[in-house]
């Protein structure tokens, strides 16, 4: 269900002056806006006796109206809305003036904070520890001018879903949160004011941004700050309900989940206990489905779960159907998602288009803990063992047969994904603690799990685009951050409050985090690199190798602080193998059948011996989707390219009108942004490409997801991947999918090495709105909404995980 938001009480006298002086400041500093365009707009659409709260609507509505004509304008609309958001967050102070302008803001922000954390504790809403800081120099250190770099999504995406309120009325302002959510993650910081203040300028920068869960919860008395949760499940009714409760524990205080279900028996095996046979596991995962609807994460979001199986489970075909459309209900979970653990010796037979068997797993259950050439030993094994009668549930199918299902159903449902069992443990640096055998919601998460233990990740994202300029990567900026966001990602494991005892002991055994980036294709704009380049593809390689030095670095340098991680020996660390060498391995594994680069730029021996003596972490990296909090920095999602150069951007927020600002810029700059071209766009769905006058080099750099060559994103995503230990959420994109393409797209993206793909999108039937999108943009947050629904082909709509 919706929250329904409380406004303040009604003003009824307008001040028209305010209102000017406050629609002045929100166009200071922003080029092609006028102040009094907005307020002309303003006072067309207002009337007699009009009240100074919907005269506050009316301004934000005012201003919105113009985003496509004028990007800039969603900054204005940003701001006004702060202005109704200042409000609010005053209106709880007794004794003092509730509202204030941005210059007036300026010099009460100090003061204001004091009184905002004395009433958060007494609301019992932040915990009481952030009072013992020293506020006075907390306050101080605010930067009141960083709450002008939000544009309106941001901003509005910050107010409905991440601003504390007291039933309904916001009274946490930009920099309080993002002062509270550091003061959070320096609670056990030996100097906690001066982390706490170096924190605060990383987030409040917008250079790093920590993960959904964290920003909800750090500082409060819920502290529940981890991203992601794996577990799998035992084969007995115990084990499945355990998990089933373990999922709603997980899932309400923010965490996406991933459950690995191989482990349970398939259709027709036998069950001891009553002397019958097994419905398999579908049944049990129609449960699963509905416990992700019914805990929705405290309203906040919706509840998120994704279900792995591998391909040999003798399950896999009804598996295969769980989200088609048709078919018995009871055997379908339409809000579950689902992916294929797919390992080598499958894709092998695919190749040589050989047979392939389906087995029970409590007949072969050590199959599931194997990989590479022991898989394929055993599994051999027992197919040998079928034969001669000795195995009671198997069935053969062939291997082609099987993938091609399995591509079908991706391409008509979007499920379920294709995920690399091998790549994922033959490069995971904790292979000697225990086995992967399945990755998250979003597919990036790479970590061992077992039944007592519940792999937890704790995520963060670099804004690459805050770490580039026209002559490329910032290398001493983006040092920094790199350093000072894998201490705040450390920091999140101590203070994490755990729902469940497996996740707190694996957690603290093995401390893993997911340091990933965002803003990918704005820092290519920035560099005028096309992402369907070779150029873009080596600027992949570069930035990942650096944020892999600098990360690894970084946790050996904590490691030598407060020690290493529990589980350190007989890591791959403690050999001085690192992701890039651990590639190596890989391609030992398939023989060398693989098309990989190992090409570096850094000098990595100094690494590997830093990391030999000591790592802090298990896993360092994984590039997450940041759906939600690209959106609160401005900035393109993940490593995503673009999707539109003009489109209504649709989440939980509403709707949006969405610009490609770098496209403007450049247009502006040819003398070819005008209405014509407005409309053009508009009728095109943003695309370049039939737009006559358009430059050529312009077309290619702005080239949207559609019209890029899907090989592309995989060559890009095969160079990051030998930087990192973990994954990444890779979306791939085809504007005309056929078996053909899928089928070389996937065996390309397994011969490359990719240890995980995500979703697959092909074009929408439904496009931006022809006519006009003026007055369309966004369900005004300051008042209720109701929530988008969730659409595959919009790549804005997974927000699990960030």
């Amino acid at each position: 269900m919706t929250e329904t938001l409380t406004a303040p009480a009604p003003h009824n006298t307008p001040d028209w002056d305010r209102v000017a002086a406050v629609v002045q400041q929100a166009c200071e500093g922003l080029s092609g806006v006028s102040a009094d365009a907005v307020l002309d707009e303003i006072r067309r659409t207002s009337y007699d006796g009009i009240t100074a709260d919907e005269l506050e609507l009316a301004q934000i509505m005012a201003a919105r109206t113009k985003v496509e004509a004028e990007p800039n304008y969603s900054r204005v609309t940003a701001r006004l809305l702060l202005d109704r958001l200042r409000r609010e967050a005053l209106s709880h102070l007794e004794g003092a003036p509730q509202d204030a302008d941005q210059q007036q803001m300026r010099t009460r922000y100090a003061s204001y904070f004091q009184d905002y954390v004395a009433h958060g504790v007494r609301l019992q809403q932040l915990d009481p520890e952030l009072a013992a800081f020293d506020l006075a120099r907390l306050g101080a250190a605010l930067l009141p001018e960083r709450d002008l770099a939000f544009d309106f999504l941001g901003l509005q995406t910050l107010y409905d879903r991440y601003l504390l309120h007291d039933d309904g009325t916001r009274y946490e302002l930009p920099q309080a949160f993002f002062m509270r959510v550091a003061m959070g993650l320096a609670l056990r910081e030996d100097d906690r004011e001066a982390r706490a203040i170096e924190f605060y300028r990383l987030l409040s920068s917008f250079d790093f941004m920590c993960s959904t869960p964290t920003l909800f919860n750090a500082g409060t008395t819920r502290p529940q700050l981890s991203s992601c949760f794996l577990t799998t499940v035992d084969d007995d009714l115990h084990g499945i309900f355990h998990s089933i409760s373990n999922n709603a524990l997980l899932s309400k205080y923010a965490g996406g989940l991933g459950n690995d279900w191989t482990p349970v028996r398939g259709i027709g095996a036998h069950i001891k206990g009553t002397n019958g046979q097994s419905q398999g596991v579908v049944p049990f995962l129609k449960i699963a489905n509905d416990t992700a609807v019914a805990v929705n994460q405290g309203g906040k979001r919706k509840g998120a779960v994704c279900a792995y199986l591998e391909t040999w489970h003798v399950d896999i075909e009804e598996f295969l159907d769980l989200r088609k459309n048709t078919g018995d209900d009871r055997r379908r979970t339409h809000d579950m998602n689902t992916a294929n653990w797919v390992p080598d010796e499958f894709m092998r037979r695919v190749e040589a288009d050989e047979m392939w068997t389906l087995f029970s797993p409590d007949e072969t259950p050590d199959l599931h803990d194997l990989y590479g050439a022991a898989f394929a030993e055993r599994y051999r094994a027992y197919e040998a063992a079928a034969e001669r009668g000795e195995i009671r549930i198997h069935k053969q199918v062939r291997a082609v047969d099987l993938w091609r299902r399995m591509l079908t159903m991706l391409f008509e449902t979007g499920h379920p994904w294709i995920t690399f069992k091998d790549p994922c443990n033959v490069r995971s640096p904790q292979q000697h603690a225990g086995v992967v055998h399945s990755s998250n919601l979003c597919t990036e998460i790479t970590l061992n799990t077992s039944v007592d233990e519940v792999a937890v990740c704790n995520l963060g994202s670099i804004n690459l685009a805050q770490h580039v300029t026209a002559d490329g990567i910032d290398h001493q900026r983006l040092e920094r951050t790199t350093r000072t966001a894998v201490r705040m990602l450390d920091n999140v494991i101590d203070i994490n409050f755990y729902t469940v005892p497996e996740a707190r002991r694996s957690n603290l055994r093995h401390r893993p985090v997911g340091l990933g980036l965002m803003g990918c294709a704005d820092a290519l704009f920035a560099q005028r690199i096309p992402m369907s380049s070779q150029e873009a593809v080596d600027f992949a390689d570069r930035s990942m190798e650096e944020i892999s030095y600098y990360a690894i670095s970084a946790s050996a340098e904590l490691a030598a602080e407060r020690g290493s991680y529990e589980s350190f020996d007989g890591s791959l660390w403690s050999r001085g193998v690192l992701p890039i060498d651990s590639l190596r391995m890989l391609a030992e594994t398939r023989n060398g059948d693989v098309e990989l680069d190992f090409g570096t730029t850094l000098d990595w021996d100094a690494v590997r011996e830093r990391a030999r003596k000591g790592m802090r972490n298990s896993n360092v990296m994984a590039i997450a989707p940041t759906a939600t909090i690209a959106n609160i920095c401005g900035v393109g999602q993940s490593i995503e390219p673009l999707y539109r150069n003009l489109y209504v951007k649709s989440n939980m927020s509403g709707d949006f009108t969405a610009v490609n600002p770098h496209l403007v810029a450049d247009l502006k700059e040819a003398g070819l942004w005008d209405e014509a071209m407005i409309s053009d766009l508009k009728f095109h769905d943003g695309s370049l490409a039939p737009i006559e006058r358009i430059p050529a080099r312009l077309k290619e750099l702005y080239a949207t997801a559609f019209e890029i060559e899907p090989r592309w994103l995989i060559e890009a995503a095969a160079r990051r991947q030998k930087w990192i230990d973990q994954a990444q959420s890779l979306n791939l994109y085809v504007a005309a999918p056929s078996g053909r393409k899928l089928d070389a797209l996937y065996r390309a993206a397994w011969r490359k090495g990719l240890k995980t793909t995500y979703y697959l999108r092909s074009t929408s039937a439904t496009h931006v709105e022809k006519s006009t999108l003026r007055g369309t943009d966004g369900k005004l947050n300051a008042v209720p909404t109701e929530a988008a629904a969730c659409s595959v082909d919009n790549p804005d709509e997974c927000e699990a995980c960030q």
